[in-house]
């Protein structure tokens, strides 16, 4: 009897988790669409709307606190924003609001932080990151169409010269 309950409460729980999320789109292209057309909280608490940054090319960097990876790359996607005036980058934190806000007493970047928290993995997912692996980023081009993603660390280098080709 007490694990059909817990089954029961364990199953509601889960269904209210992503009942949220809104990105469980018919395809890829309407899952960009409605991740686009989504808002996020940023450092202070305000939500941001990521259709603001409609009209140029959009880089988004999905990471956590916790993935080395993701923290290693945080100085080459800094460098990148500053020489990229023209495109906006924005950094998802799959992590909660307090531990990114201890992150960046030790770690600064100048482009905007949102949070995503937890739930930010099935957005990964429904992007193209099938595995739900960090770091991962998506490039959108000016009409905001994926126009790259990359599952892992960002090899600087490489993301430069593909930068510079948009």
């Amino acid at each position: 009897m007490k694990r059909r309950i817990f089954l029961r409460h364990g199953l509601a729980a889960a269904a209210a988790a992503l009942a949220p999320l809104p990105l469980l789109a018919a395809s890829q292209e309407d899952a960009v669409a409605v991740f686009l057309a989504s808002s996020f909280p940023d450092m202070q608490g305000q939500s941001v709307p990521l259709s603001t940054y409609a009209g140029r090319p959009l880089v988004v960097n999905f990471w956590a606190t916790w993935c080395a990876p993701c923290v290693k790359e945080m100085p080459d996607l800094d460098a990148l924003s500053r020489k990229y005036t023209d495109m906006t980058f924005v950094g998802i934190g799959v992590d909660s609001q307090a531990n990114i806000e201890r992150f960046l007493q030790k770690v600064q970047v100048s482009y905007p932080l949102l949070v995503a928290g937890h739930g930010g993995v099935q957005i990964m997912k429904t992007l193209g990151n099938r595995k739900g692996g960090l770091p991962y980023t998506v490039i959108f081009d000016a009409d905001s169409k994926v126009a790259r993603d990359i599952l892992g660390q960002v090899d600087p280098d490489d993301l430069d010269a593909y930068l510079a080709s948009l």
